[in-house]
């Protein structure tokens, strides 16, 4: 069995095998749905059950987990949800597969910007989208959003897609902000600037900076310290580039979480609150942080010293949810402007 790589098939009928065990509670175990890759969080599940001895048994996809939940119904093995992006999210949320958290630790620990007001998710590490500004030509160490707009940065920013999850939560923020006529005249002044077709992913809005195509990238702080720390052929990109926080004006940096959720039928409920508090404690924020680049959840956890180098985060202030109820808006202005074409 060692030599068996686990095809998309393949995970579907373990899934479906666990669905066909009794719905009661195996008291040493945990399962969990996850967005995020297992290499990346297999140590913190490792070490869980080192603190706990309760055992987590992951199903891994890039896509469809909130569909497969759907279909497994009341026999979903499904205890807990992890993903990034509010949008996602949301998308479990609206799917029906979640249940409220109950829980005082996380209620103490997560600050209510970074949790559901219905209490069916909460954030568990953050990441901020930033500038990589060229090294070279861009002289500020200071930017609003709201400025990416302003002429004077004509035929000088790339972007991926307008429609791409991170730049939608962006776009929704912005809405929720200023209001839908302001952030429409906003992206048209954005689109106005572009340097090219948005195209891409974050690590590539760099690299065209680095080329010498455009002077400001728009990114995830954590592809920069990938490219810088993890990614040979990639650090010359981060290397030509400097990490901007910018901010919404009189507010903060927009940040995005990665995020968990408890399943509905989740037949090791106690268990997966349990696994929840836990990725909320100290040692795994710690580990989090450093594993992923992302900013801790929780105060007083040190941020990675790459990540910290960018500077002092000043989070904005925007309850996250409120991003989710201007996801809609923001998809439709972004085809209403054009913004792809």
């Amino acid at each position: 069995m060692s030599h068996f790589r686990p095809t998309g098939a393949a995970i579907l009928a373990c899934a479906f095998v666990w669905s066909a065990a009794p719905a009661s509670a195996q008291s040493g175990e945990v399962n969990v749905y996850s967005y995020r890759e297992t290499k990346l969080m297999q140590p913190l599940f490792d070490a869980f059950t080192k603190d706990t001895g309760i055992k987590v048994n992951v199903v891994s996809a890039s896509s469809g987990l909130e569909q497969r939940i759907k279909a497994e119904g009341a026999n979903s093995p499904a205890d807990v949800m992890l993903t990034v992006d509010i949008g996602r999210i949301d998308g479990a949320v609206k799917a029906e597969i979640t249940q409220p958290i109950k829980s005082e630790i996380i209620d103490k620990t997560v600050p209510a910007q970074y949790r559901d007001p219905d209490g069916h998710w909460a954030g568990i590490s953050m990441r901020a989208r930033v500038i990589y500004a060229s090294k070279d030509r861009v002289k500020q160490d200071a930017i609003t959003y709201e400025e990416l707009a302003d002429p004077k940065w004509k035929g000088k920013i790339c972007i991926r897609s307008g429609q791409h999850i991170y730049n939608n939560a962006l776009f929704a923020a912005y809405v929720a902000h200023h209001g839908e006529a302001k952030a429409e005249e906003w992206l048209r002044g954005v689109k106005a600037n572009l340097a090219q077709k948005p195209s891409g992913g974050d690590r590539e809005t760099a690299r065209d900076v680095a080329a010498g195509k455009c002077d400001l990238g728009i990114g995830n702080t954590y592809y920069w310290a990938l490219m810088m720390n993890n990614d040979p052929d990639k650090k010359p990109w981060a290397e030509a580039t400097k990490v901007i926080l910018p901010t919404f004006a009189g507010g903060g940096t927009h940040v995005n979480l990665s995020g968990v959720l408890l399943m509905k039928n989740a037949p090791n409920k106690a268990n997966g609150v349990k696994l929840i508090e836990w990725l909320a404690g100290e040692t795994a924020q710690k580990m989090y942080a450093d594993a992923n680049y992302e900013y801790p959840i929780r105060a007083g956890v040190a941020v990675n010293p790459t990540i910290a180098g960018y500077g002092t985060l000043n989070a904005d202030k925007l309850p996250v949810s409120k991003i989710a109820e201007n996801r809609k808006t923001a998809s439709t202005l972004v085809d209403k402007v054009g913004f792809d074409q």
